[in-house]
């Protein structure tokens, strides 16, 4: 399956445009790269996506380790599961010259199981915990230890125009008969977000489990569990897709097919990434003024939304000739103060909460109390080595969710979600 721009919760639209010329430039290093130290002092190389700015945090942290080593970027591409390949590859053939890792919230327990990745242990592992939010630290657990440190998070929340909406729906039934009732009166009434055969549906369809208090795999991510949360879910799911309240064009969009279309006027609410606030002030400023936020419906009236964890974690390889001082790295490059400047400058939310209440963050994420109140309780995807298996499994039995019959669904979901899960094996 075809998975084209899977994350772009990672940074805002002006960091992804100008990161793909970043990555274009740095791509040559990256097929070239060695493991030799220059000079005596040792290179560490850290494999990430493309972030915008992200080099003038590694300068920084290059100049607080004052000559006993050096971070050197070497930049993946921009499609996540282009990065996953050239890692997965690299690490199968115990490359020594990957150190630190960029890994996208889903593949931690997956290269932590392959033993590809180094525990965090001591007062490393305390130094990480320390102030972490809770959602963000579970992505890099696995088997209750800790094999990453959580570097930027994110979470969707619930977009609407003001001007056609007084005030926001608080579950995803107001929000469709709100849409219905704007539809009646011939005013804009579309609700946008991400139906494509991707990750994006996946996300989609963990967001309405865990509102639903459901479970897709089992606490130690070994069995598929298909309960009443689960069919509540799939229920939620199929009723907004006949609603006639989505967009034709829902079957095929991901995240900037959204974006684009609220933009132009096609929606009266989207349900995406916080960096469509950025996108709007520079794109759509004739818009912008009548779009606010509000937290992600709920299917319950009486319970919150639980929405899914986007971001990265960052790791030490297993193979790293420099493990002690990777360790030591990678506690630079995620600390509070860089982690503000890359929410700032690259629209990564924070992993370390008291960053939030900086007041510097204000102007770029004047959302950001909704973001920190979502990820307080947020819920991440299925935590199991087979993730990737279980995405696409899932992506292609949800599609198209018009299609979707709640019970026998949830039956060919379970069903093919535990052979997924069986097949323990990483997808190269």
């Amino acid at each position: 399956m075809a998975i084209r721009d899977r994350h772009p919760q990672r940074g805002s639209v002006r960091a992804r445009a100008l990161a793909v010329g970043a990555a274009i430039a740095l791509m040559a290093p990256l097929t070239a790269c060695g493991s030799s130290d220059e000079g005596g002092v040792p290179t560490l190389n850290l494999y990430q996506f493309p972030v915008e700015g992200m080099q003038n945090v590694i300068d920084n942290c290059n100049r607080a380790a004052n000559g006993r080593y050096i971070i050197v970027y070497q930049v993946l591409p921009r499609a996540a599961d282009d990065q996953r390949v050239q890692m997965v590859r690299r690490l199968a053939a115990e490359d020594d010259s990957m150190d630190i890792l960029g890994l996208d919230v889903t593949w931690t327990q997956e290269f932590a199981s392959a033993d590809w990745i180094q525990e965090w242990t001591g007062e490393d592992r305390t130094e990480i915990e320390n102030g972490t939010l809770p959602g963000p630290l579970a992505s890099a657990q696995y088997e209750d230890r800790l094999y990453a440190a959580p570097n930027n998070t994110n979470v969707q929340l619930l977009w609407y125009r003001k001007d056609l909406v007084s005030e926001p729906p608080k579950t995803w039934d107001e929000m469709i008969e709100a849409a219905l009732r704007l539809k009646q009166e011939g005013k804009t009434y579309q609700v946008l977000t991400m139906g494509a055969q991707y990750e994006g549906l996946v996300v989609l369809f963990n967001n309405l489990v865990a509102s639903a208090g459901g479970n897709v795999v089992s606490e130690d991510g070994k069995t598929a569990v298909m309960d009443a949360g689960t069919v509540r879910a799939l229920e939620v799911m199929q009723r907004f897709a006949t609603a006639g309240v989505t967009s034709p064009s829902f079957t095929n969009q991901i995240e900037d097919d959204v974006r684009l279309a609220f933009q132009n006027g096609a929606g009266a609410f989207q349900l995406n990434w916080p960096y469509v606030y950025s996108a709007l002030q520079s794109d759509a400023p004739q818009l912008a003024p009548n779009v606010t936020w509000a937290r992600y419906p709920a299917i319950d009236p009486n319970t919150p939304s639980r929405v899914t964890i986007g971001g990265s974690n960052m790791a030490v390889s297993k193979y790293s000739r420099h493990s002690d001082l990777s360790f030591e790295a990678v506690k630079c490059l995620r600390n509070a103060e860089n982690q503000k400047y890359l929410a700032i400058n690259a629209g990564q939310p924070p992993t370390i909460e008291a960053v939030y209440s900086d007041p510097e963050m204000l102007e770029a994420y004047p959302m950001k109390e909704t973001i920190l109140e979502e990820l307080k309780d947020a819920a991440p995807r299925p935590l199991t080595p087979a993730y990737q298996n279980l995405s696409t499994v899932v992506a292609a039995t949800l599609s198209p969710p018009a299609d979707i019959d709640p019970g026998q669904t949830a039956a060919a979901l379970k069903k093919s979600i535990q052979e997924a899960i069986d097949s323990k094996g990483v997808l190269p």
